[in-house]
């Protein structure tokens, strides 16, 4: 079992830090309002992709991937949320009460039951890796805990990184933008794949 455990480890450390949507949108906060202003957001992301993989832990994947039609609803519903969040910070120039409202928890909570890639990649854990874990209690615990441990480190870093970026480049509003618009591009790709 500590195999397999550490095969799903190795897999979610893979999928969760590498860039996606969730990642890059902390990035925009982190450049924006620094790693502390965005600490709920942070914890909304892991709050949705709890509830995301319990969700699939106790049977909702199976259901939705006989439903193709509610899945490119989904899909959709899910591209344009994350572009409409990544845009809200176009005009900011930072700092301001006004301007930090999509990087609270309300609004992270959200991104990952909305993200194409989040969807894969609990889909892959559960079907690839979870039935090696031992019974469905002991996989209904590592598989989310597992989740969440793991993005508490890599969104924070995502959100430090661009906290960092932000330091670096003395044209905030340019970044942030360029961020905004590699988001953008992710988000077309993944809702094209």
């Amino acid at each position: 079992m500590i195999e397999a455990y550490l095969n799903l480890l190795i897999f979610v450390i893979l999928m969760v830090g590498t860039p996606g949507p969730a990642n890059l949108l902390v990035m925009i906060g982190g450049a924006r309002h620094g790693v502390g202003k965005c600490a709920g957001f942070i914890l909304g992301l892991i709050g949705g992709k709890l509830v995301l993989n319990i969700g699939f832990g106790i049977g909702l994947g199976l259901f939705l991937t006989g439903q193709p039609l509610l899945l490119q609803i989904l899909k959709f519903a899910s591209a344009g949320y994350m572009i409409w969040l990544a845009v809200q910070s176009w005009n900011s120039r930072g700092g301001g009460d006004a301007d930090r409202h999509q990087f609270h928890f309300r609004q992270g909570v959200i991104v990952h039951p909305l993200n194409p890639k989040a969807w894969v990649m609990v889909l892959l854990a559960w079907t690839q890796f979870a039935p090696e874990l031992g019974d469905g209690r002991m996989q209904l615990l590592l598989v989310p805990v597992t989740f969440a441990a793991v993005q508490l480190v890599c969104h924070t870093a995502w959100c430090g990184a661009g906290a960092a970026m932000q330091r670096a480049v003395p044209q905030q509003q340019l970044l942030s933008r360029a961020l905004i618009l590699l988001t953008i591009g992710i988000v077309l790709w993944a809702l094209l794949q």
